[in-house]
């Protein structure tokens, strides 16, 4: 039994030692994970999670209740509200993971639904490992393959709620970033830092 562990420890610290990535950054080690895995499956995907993973801004700018301040005009808070979507739209995009999770957790139902339909296209990528699929004659690739299961599923979908759930998430993904990037003051933060030109034109 004491080989075996040896062997397990052995290969858990060859894995770590593939992933780069997950040297970069001590505070986002599950997040890095993603991309390493993605790179495999698909390059675009990777890099657009790599994108977003970089450009992510620190929480606790997110989340600083001293930034908060309500826009003088009208005129302000259209342009605040562009600059904050432009300067957090990250943040944002794992606000709306995070409360997609958090109706996965609290839905039981749901997240079978999900856990089967990830399931069948597991089993569907195995298969097209090993031999590709033929429905007469002709050949079926793998994504309309995908498409298929994603089809197939809308009906269990419909009856576990996720339509509900899509809408709550979708309106209080909208709220929840309507209201910070109406109230959150950026030009403190870039203002007088990473955009001058901005401060002259308040200045005037």
């Amino acid at each position: 039994m004491s080989g075996g562990t040896g062997d397990v420890e052995i290969e858990i610290a060859g894995e770590l030692d593939i992933p780069e990535h997950l040297k970069d950054s001590s505070t986002k080690g599950f997040m890095m994970q993603l991309p390493a895995h993605l790179h495999l499956a698909s390059p675009a995907a990777r890099e657009w999670v790599s994108r977003r993973r970089e450009n992510v801004r620190p929480w606790l700018l997110f989340i600083n209740t001293h930034k908060f301040k309500a826009p003088p005009n009208l005129q302000r808070w259209s342009k605040r509200l562009a600059r904050n979507v432009e300067y957090f739209q990250s943040n944002y995009m794992f606000v709306f993971i995070g409360l997609i999770i958090y109706c996965l957790i609290t839905s039981p139902l749901l997240l079978l639904a999900v856990a089967a339909c990830l399931g069948a296209c597991y089993l569907l990528s195995l298969r097209n490992a090993e031999t590709k699929l033929v429905v007469g004659g002709i050949e079926i690739a793998p994504a309309h393959q995908y498409a298929a299961v994603g089809v197939l599923s809308l009906p269990l979908f419909y009856l576990v709620g996720a339509g509900a759930v899509l809408f709550w998430v979708l309106g209080a993904s909208l709220f929840i970033i309507c209201v910070h990037a109406s109230f959150y003051n950026i030009e403190s933060v870039v203002g007088s830092e990473e955009e001058p030109f901005d401060l002259q034109m308040e200045q005037v």
